[in-house]
């Protein structure tokens, strides 16, 4: 369930909940065929043609979508402790009409393909700011290349523009989120931005999935070094949102298993091997990962 702190609940216990609300597929796609907004039209025809013969509808993409442009910045120790111990944790900025806005969201998440281990890890803040808790099940790539899914769960919490420092030592961040006491890295260690990059994201909505009555928003987003412009990855994702999986009929998430298969066919020649964004952005670099997402 998604809740958001209040003043008053700041320093009670935390009961995480264990109920799955979100399920979001995830499609890594090779960034350089995404060269303008011509592509992502294409992509979309791809994407209608899959749904046609499930009976899945897909709606129109507007003619003159605009990508909205937003900062991605990952922060780790320089050993990457919290990536191998599970953790992410992102900053992402958003802009409006190309200026930055001055409110960001900051995101710390464990990702664990054991659901009962993501659910035990407990990513709230001791900090004074609004939060939102979620609970997500991931349809990923699998690691062979064969078509088909896997599931890893995150337990993610959402911080709207919170008064922390990124770049400072373990330790004191550590204090702002106890859940990273338990990793094991240097107190003093100094967080920074993983391999110097950061991140120019590009995402437009292509159109709204129709499972039955389950519906769920479709994007594509690019994702670009800042400095140079060099492609990293690109994505596609729908995320379904309901108030429990039990009240999810059977067909309906079939339907949106076969939609997630069937693209991975009639797209292959798009489809990127790879994990996630985040492990292509932690590999970018030479450093020495243990993490396996």
């Amino acid at each position: 369930m998604s809740t958001t702190n209040s003043s008053k609940a700041f320093y009670q216990p935390i009961l995480p909940s264990d109920q799955i609300q979100f399920r979001e597929y995830k499609l890594l796609l090779k960034p350089e065929l995404f060269p303008d907004q011509h592509a992502f039209h294409k992509f979309w025809k791809l994407a209608h043609h899959a749904v046609k013969p499930l009976g899945v509808k897909l709606s129109k993409m507007d003619a003159d979508v605009k990508p909205q442009q937003r900062e991605v910045v990952f922060y780790d120790t320089p050993h990457n402790k919290l990536y191998n111990s599970g953790f992410i944790l992102r900053k992402r900025t958003f802009y409006h009409h190309g200026a930055a806005d001055p409110h960001h969201e900051l995101v710390l998440k464990f990702r664990h393909p054991d659901k009962n281990v993501a659910l035990a890890v407990d990513p709230r803040p001791l900090l004074p700011c609004k939060y939102t808790m979620k609970f997500k099940e991931e349809i990923l790539l699998p690691r062979d290349g064969a078509l088909g899914m896997r599931l890893v769960y995150s337990h993610n919490c959402e911080l709207d523009t919170p008064n922390i420092i990124l770049t400072q030592r373990f330790e004191t961040t550590a204090d702002a989120f106890p859940a990273l006491k338990s990793i094991g890295a240097n107190p003093k260690a100094a967080l920074g931005v993983v391999n110097g990059l950061t991140i120019q994201e590009y995402q437009v909505d292509i159109g709204i999935l129709e499972f039955g009555k389950l519906a769920a928003k479709a994007t594509l987003s690019v994702w670009r070094v800042q400095a140079t412009d060099e492609p990293i990855v690109a994505e596609f994702g729908y995320q379904l949102k309901f108030d429990s999986p039990e009240a999810v009929r059977r067909k309906h998430r079939e339907l949106s298993e076969f939609f997630y298969t069937g693209l991975q066919a009639r797209a292959s020649d798009w489809v990127q091997r790879g994990t996630t964004k985040t492990a292509l952005v932690y590999g970018f670099g030479n450093s020495s990962l243990k993490h396996q997402e």
